[in-house]
């Protein structure tokens, strides 16, 4: 198969869909890998690394699509991207299509095959493809939440940990899955005073049984989102529905209820936002202030930290891209009920439930694809 890796052009979007060493892998089972010309810089991976794995270097984004019968990348297409797609091309990565209408009709219109990363999902519901970024979210989003506390940044000027003689920072996070869990890690290890909202009592309980004392759980409801806002320093929303759009948890009306300087950090911005004010921002331009309260909604957090990004993304995406390239994706997907499921798109038919219920468009089966 010949497997096309553009080089990323969304707003300080530094990641790379491949590492040398996975085109090396790709190149050994016979695959031919075109790599658009500095598509790894940005990761730290040179034009001269692709080559001596086996892959051809392309000078342009153009000629990577033209080539390429899978198309694996980070983040989605954006505009400048929808023409050179082509029908019946593969396209492997992330979409959070229930986002974004006017990308979700462009893929449509465009008759690829879209497999995206985030619905990828095991028999143990578990979403192996988005585990690792969630990870890196879920850490960074305390590490700029704790920057974005400084008084010069527009924050509350609150040390997250405190020091002996004050009270630490109070972090209320939205959510208790992947994302929830690592941002409670990080702000806990910071010293900060957090509490975990979820709707899982045995979720809760598991997170009793691993978290270290400083760090709470509670039922997450209305009255318990009120309850909290105005003694919270720190606002992580770590909600996900795969597929779907977020729920708004924290609507306008509550950012009365905080204190001028609070920080939001919505993680669930590229699936709608969990806060009704949320809108993606970019590393660029990263925060806007709305009634005093500073909000951090950068789309693609782990951009940031490239390096670290690209190499856990590429170690769970990896084995996939080969199953895919060997076998084609009607085969692999007829034996890997984890890949199947992260179909959203084929030839012009929206085949994931919830996008469909989304946007008020016609559902079609998979199934009906995999005959």
């Amino acid at each position: 198969m010949k497997i096309g890796v553009p080089k990323e052009i969304k707003n300080n979007e530094n990641r790379v869909a491949l590492t040398p060493a996975g085109a090396k892998e790709l190149s050994k089972r016979g695959h031919e890998v075109f790599v658009q010309q500095h598509a790894g810089i940005g990761s730290g991976f040179s034009d001269s690394q692709y080559l001596q794995a086996g892959a051809t270097v392309l000078p342009s984004i153009e000629e990577v699509y033209t080539v390429a019968e899978m198309i694996l990348k980070v983040k989605e297409p954006i505009e400048q991207e929808y023409s050179l797609i082509r029908r019946d091309q593969l396209l492997f990565t992330y979409f959070h299509f229930a986002s974004y209408e006017p990308l979700t009709r462009a893929m449509i219109e465009s008759g690829a095959v879209c497999l995206a990363y985030e619905t990828v999902e095991k028999s143990d519901k578990s979403l192996p493809l988005l585990i690792p970024m969630s990870e890196v979210a879920g850490r960074m989003a305390i590490q700029k939440g704790a920057n974005y506390l400084e008084k010069p940044l527009g924050g509350r000027g609150i040390l997250l940990g405190g020091v002996p003689g004050t009270l630490p920072a109070k972090v209320l996070i939205l959510g208790g899955g992947i994302v929830g869990t690592h941002a409670a890690w990080m702000a806990a290890g910071l010293g900060a005073d957090v509490t975990i909202l979820d709707v899982s009592l045995p979720r809760m309980r598991h997170l009793a049984d691993i978290m270290p004392a400083n760090v709470n759980t509670m039922m997450s409801n209305e009255f318990n989102i009120r309850k909290l806002l105005p003694t919270a320093d720190l606002v992580v929303g770590a909600v996900l529905i795969p597929g779907a759009k977020a729920p708004h948890l924290i609507t306008r009306d509550m950012l009365a209820l905080m204190n001028p300087g609070t920080v939001l950090v919505d993680v669930a911005v590229d699936q709608g936002g969990c806060i009704e004010t949320c809108r993606p921002t970019t590393h660029e331009n990263p925060t806007y202030v709305i009634d005093g309260v500073l909000h951090y909604c950068v789309a693609n957090m782990p951009g940031a930290v490239p390096y670290t990004s690209t190499l856990a993304l590429t170690n769970a995406t990896l084995p996939y891209a080969l199953e895919l390239a060997d076998k084609g994706w009607k085969d692999a997907c007829r034996t890997h009920q984890d890949l199947c499921s992260g179909l959203n798109i084929i030839r012009g038919k929206v085949v994931y439930q919830a996008v469909a219920d989304t946007f008020g468009l016609t559902y079609t089966p998979v199934a009906d694809f995999l005959r």
